[in-house]
């Protein structure tokens, strides 16, 4: 460690994306699973670059418009494919290996969204499954779990009890959670393809 540098433990969200940069390279094919409001689509979009492409998926028309706002206002059009549909549909429309699927489970963010609709195991661990099958060896797919809500805790612990399944000598997992935290600080699952063939 370098003299005077300082580690500073990182939120889910924000490790993500440290996770996201050293595996992602220029060129890849990656998918954002939960559009949101487009900040990983952006984050993703800059990595893969010019040459490389991203599949979003939402359920919400609101949040295809934000990340559509959100890439319009920097100047991303090339790399970004956007889908109005659950993640559910990703085995139709993605036929590329990729290096990294991203879901951010819960609610759409925002003071003004409808927070009833929320993402469901029963389309999640199909998609999940659906994303393991494209990727990549050494690709990675990253879980941010939000469960502070009515349905979250279930989800949560249903994706948990399928990460935990994993063959390891297919895959590596990792759960990463701050615990003295209140209020159900998000779980980050990070789960990584050790094969080409599974």
């Amino acid at each position: 460690m370098k003299r005077g540098f300082i580690l500073k433990l990182q939120p889910s969200l924000y490790y993500s994306h440290t996770l996201i940069s050293d595996i992602v390279q220029p060129g890849d094919t990656v998918i954002d699973a939960t559009a949101g409001n487009g900040h990983d689509t952006k984050y993703l979009s800059s990595i893969v670059g010019k040459n490389g492409k991203v599949y979003s998926f939402d359920i919400q028309k609101e949040a295809i418009n934000n990340t559509k706002k959100l890439l319009s206002e920097n100047n991303i059009i090339d790399n970004v494919e956007l889908h109005n549909c659950g993640h559910e549909n990703i085995h139709r429309i993605v036929k590329d290996k990729i290096s990294c699927a991203i879901f951010n489970l819960g609610y759409l963010p925002g003071p003004t969204t409808n927070k009833t609709i929320i993402t469901h195991s029963k389309t999640t661990l199909p998609a999940i499954n659906d994303c393991i099958k494209l990727l990549k060896k050494d690709g990675i797919i990253i879980l941010v779990l939000y469960y502070g809500h009515p349905g979250g805790q279930e989800e949560k612990n249903d994706v948990i009890n399928f990460a935990e399944k994993l063959n390891q000598k297919l895959f590596t997992v990792l759960k990463y959670q701050f615990i003295n935290q209140i209020n159900e600080p998000p779980i980050l699952i990070a789960i990584q393809k050790k094969k080409d063939k599974i």
